[in-house]
């Protein structure tokens, strides 16, 4: 899997502070725990799609949104195109020994 935890939580992180809410604020709107909010910031957890949507109508977003990579740090952008070559490489060796 590409590195959609770092997107996510670099997406959440940023429109949080936006917003001028802390994480328990968020927690909160989204009904969830702050602890969870912070795993998922951390890149520890991964939302199921019900939280997802939860998460987006806390911070005002389209759902689609919270996966968006509009202005993004260098090094994130580097770290997902790393995951992803990964991945892809991953797959191709695979394909190969599965064609032997």
């Amino acid at each position: 899997m590409t590195n959609l935890k770092a997107l996510l939580a670099h997406n959440i992180k940023k429109r949080r502070e936006k917003l001028g809410i802390s994480q328990a604020k968020l927690a909160e709107r989204a009904d969830t725990s702050t602890n969870y909010i912070a795993q998922i910031e951390q890149q520890l957890r991964f939302p199921s799609s019900e939280m997802l949507e939860r998460l987006a109508a806390a911070l005002e977003f389209d759902s689609p949104e919270l996966f968006s990579s509009g202005p993004f740090p260098v090094e994130a952008i580097q770290q997902f195109h790393e995951g992803l070559k990964a991945d892809v490489e991953k797959r191709i060796e695979r394909l190969i020994k599965a064609n032997k």
